[in-house]
């Protein structure tokens, strides 16, 4: 096989849209690396609560370079709580900095096993991987966005109410889409896929539908 540029797929939400799921789905079936980069807020977010919400960039910056992926997996990371923190350390530039770094540098080398990459977060496709192969923006009315991450925080075993989980949910995307830098927002290249009414399967078909095409050609490539 030639040297190649790697396949990547590029996908930005508001949170509880559904771009981790399908994420995960579209990463499985076409042998993807898959990297939810929002998790990595989400351990410095946990740090920086058990520690009184003090910030050390030095620490936060070893975090980030001894971070696994197992690490990533972890359930404990879901709380609403551990969420706010992270949206809130992600609007530090000096955060986001070496956070990205980290980003970039799985973007463009996964490992060798893998066919392509798969990133969802808040600013993949003009920030992370602004050359990616596709673009998605997934959304959903907030009310079935909150439904969705409480049934998942229930599931996980965590105690939460839908006005609690709301509540979360609307702080969030102030937090994503205000902040300076690096704001979630949907890039005229991206394709928009509203999930509100669609199930999880017909969510999937729908984008491999505008993924299959371009992966073919692609492999028609290397």
């Amino acid at each position: 096989m030639k040297n190649k540029k790697i396949f990547q797929v590029a996908i930005d939400s508001p949170a509880g849209s559904g771009a981790g799921t399908q994420a995960k789905l579209i990463s499985k079936h076409y042998n993807f690396f898959y990297l939810d980069t929002g998790k990595l807020y989400r351990i410095l977010g946990e740090y920086y609560l058990k520690n009184n919400k003090k910030i050390n960039y030095s620490k936060f910056k070893k975090i980030i370079s001894k971070t696994s992926f197992k690490d990533l997996k972890r359930k404990a990371l879901l709380k609403n709580e551990i969420g706010l923190a992270a949206s809130h350390l992600a609007k530090i530039k000096k955060i986001r900095s070496f956070v990205t770094t980290y980003q970039k540098r799985i973007a463009k080398n996964p490992p060798k096993k893998f066919n392509g990459v798969c990133l969802d977060g808040r600013d993949i496709a003009y920030n992370i991987m602004p050359d990616a192969n596709i673009k998605f923006f997934m959304n959903a009315k907030v009310s079935i966005r909150a439904k969705r991450r409480l049934k998942e925080l229930l599931s996980e075993g965590f105690n939460s109410t839908f006005k609690d989980t709301l509540n979360t949910i609307k702080k969030r995307d102030i937090y994503d889409y205000t902040r300076k830098i690096a704001p979630l927002k949907k890039t005229d290249d991206a394709i928009l896929i509203e999930t509100s009414n669609l199930t999880i399967k017909q969510c999937f078909n729908k984008m491999k539908k505008y993924i299959d095409p371009k992966f073919k050609k692609y492999l028609n490539i290397i």
